[in-house]
């Protein structure tokens, strides 16, 4: 079908089997475990001799057509679904990372990202190097043979900065080590992670793909575009397996081992949610632009940052890499942390809530909550600031939710 459009293929892309009942939508499979005929097909399915379904601890129908699905949008060599993004975010890391080695990266990532670099995997000795990602001489300065990966968010959460990528990608692979991405923010039919050089894509399918907060998952994407036969860090798997290396360990031991992937309940809904994607998307993002314009007139509120509005350091970069709409969030501040919190207290239409790209408008202040337990010096190193009030863009109208901030902001 690929002489049709991605979100035709996405549409109609076929079941591994036939349904018994030529079902449109593909079946939830409710099973743990799947009979077999004889024991040698059990044990060459157990083996990883035939892509039989054994455990769904380890494989489902269910939701191996929602990787298809995924891997059809993408152009994915492989595509591994889990069960929330930070399960993606860890397996991602289990599979390269190694005691001794190193991550660079920047301090500007989600609280428990950072949180899970700085502390979790320092204690199984890996050592996370902070650096500035928009500076490529920095970057440069802080990889060397211990190196397991760069790893960054595509947009920054909640301090919205966008690195360039291409240059990033200069720089891993004259290292020999993979780029890796959060893209969360913008999704996969919108930004096309391969063309700007990321070797993983890690996406947490709970935003925009879910289709109104149905369900949590996260999401691997591998473009098999790293050749880890060339790099030291999958010794036991790059020699045999080559580009398909990470993907073999992934999913021959670290997810099977951490028990991580997805619920076929959960696939089902974020399948559906493919077919809407686009349509939401380009909906939420224009709102979000036309409202980031809307609030720079608003005197209560003190500046708004969102990577599309020619007023931020990124505009550039960003319509680059991401187009007109570089996602559906947008952070503005207000003069003091007293202000967001009589701020959100007055909301009638957008909900105090987290999570990204539901449906329905959220609005959340990140310094009291998903940073919450930081120490105030820790907030300062990721720049994370009291004043700040993070907006998730839903499907309402740009004057809606300008009625209720401004209702909300006075005094």
């Amino acid at each position: 079908m690929k002489e049709f459009s991605a979100e035709a293929q996405v549409l109609h892309t076929p079941y591994n089997r036939p349904d018994a009942y030529h079902a449109l939508s593909m079946p939830v499979y409710h099973s743990a475990a799947y009979e077999f005929e004889t024991a040698e097909q059990m044990e060459d399915a157990f083996c990883g001799r035939t892509p039989d379904h054994v455990y769904s601890r380890i494989t489902n129908p269910t939701v191996q057509y929602f990787e298809d699905r995924v891997r059809t949008m993408t152009g994915a060599f492989s595509v591994t679904a889990l069960n929330s993004g930070m399960a993606a975010i860890t397996n991602a890391f289990m599979t390269i990372a190694r005691a001794g080695g190193n991550i660079v990266t920047s301090s500007h990532l989600f609280g428990n990202t950072y949180s899970f670099l700085l502390f979790t995997l320092a204690d199984f000795g890996v050592e996370i190097r902070f650096c500035d990602l928009t500076n490529p001489e920095e970057v440069r300065a802080h990889i060397d043979e211990n190196t397991c990966a760069l790893f960054l968010e595509v947009i920054t959460n909640p301090q919205l900065e966008v690195a360039d990528l291409t240059l990033l990608s200069e720089l891993t692979k004259a290292a020999r080590i993979p780029l890796i991405a959060d893209t969360t923010i913008v999704p996969f039919n919108v930004f096309k992670a391969k063309d700007f050089g990321v070797d993983i894509e890690i996406v947490s399918s709970t935003k925009y793909i879910s289709g109104g907060a149905t369900g949590v998952g996260g999401l691997l994407i591998d473009y098999g575009t790293f050749d880890w036969a060339a790099s030291k860090l999958l010794p036991r798997f790059s020699g045999p397996f080559g580009k398909a290396a990470f993907t073999t360990r992934l999913r021959k031991e670290i997810h099977r081992n951490m028990g991580a992937y997805m619920t076929p309940q959960a696939a089902y809904m974020q399948t559906l949610g493919l077919e809407t994607l686009t349509l939401r998307f380009e909906k939420q993002a224009s709102t979000c632009l036309q409202l980031a314009g809307m609030l720079q007139q608003v005197s209560a509120i003190r500046c708004v940052n969102y990577t599309g509005l020619p007023t931020s350091p990124f505009y550039e970069i960003s319509l680059k890499q991401f187009g007109p709409y570089p996602g559906a969030m947008l952070t503005f501040d207000l003069e003091s942390r007293e202000a967001c919190f009589a701020f959100l207290n007055k909301l009638k239409l957008i909900h105090r809530a987290t999570n990204l790209f539901d449906n329905k408008s959220l609005a959340i202040h990140p310094a009291s909550t998903i940073y919450g337990t930081f120490t105030e010096e820790q907030r300062k190193e990721m720049d994370v600031y009291p004043t700040t009030i993070r907006l998730s863009v839903g499907l309402e109208s740009a004057d809606d939710l300008y009625t209720d901030i401004i209702q909300a902001l006075e005094k």
